[in-house]
């Protein structure tokens, strides 16, 4: 049964991706247009009443980039709840900080790889991560 997304969850969905975090920004650019590993990626994907961070559908993987808002006793409940919600969906869900991810892609993008099953640092990792960063950002 395919379940619809509330109208006020696609529009959340839309401004998140209007203003990523500069975490979001560095992953998507890593893994945008099939970049890692020929994989296609949605970002801020509306999967019924929540919204996740990245999705790889064919390998039922969410990808959740953690900030600072999500260090509240609150924010680790609700994303518990959206962890187990999407799990019973079929998805895995992988978290990792924002930090993570600013400081060490590489290192994020070898353990997606891993835990779908792919061997070896995706190609779209470089010695130089300027391509990462947000359009007008430098290193």
């Amino acid at each position: 049964m395919e379940r619809k997304n509330a109208p006020e969850t696609l529009d959340f969905a839309r401004g998140q991706r209007r203003e990523p975090t500069r975490a979001e920004a560095a992953f998507w650019q890593a893994v945008r247009g099939r970049r890692f590993n020929g994989l296609k990626f949605k970002r801020q994907m509306a999967i019924g009443p929540f919204i996740a961070d990245f999705c790889c559908f064919k390998h039922r993987l969410v990808v959740e980039l953690d900030g600072e808002p999500h260090l509240t006793e609150g924010a680790r409940v609700k994303d518990a709840r959206r962890d187990a919600f999407l799990r019973r969906e079929g998805y895995r869900v992988l978290r990792f900080p924002n930090e993570r991810v600013l400081g060490n892609l590489e290192f994020v993008l070898r353990e997606i790889a891993d835990v779908i099953g792919l061997a070896g640092l995706p190609s779209s990792v470089s010695a130089s991560r300027s391509h990462l960063l947000p359009r007008g950002e430098k290193e």
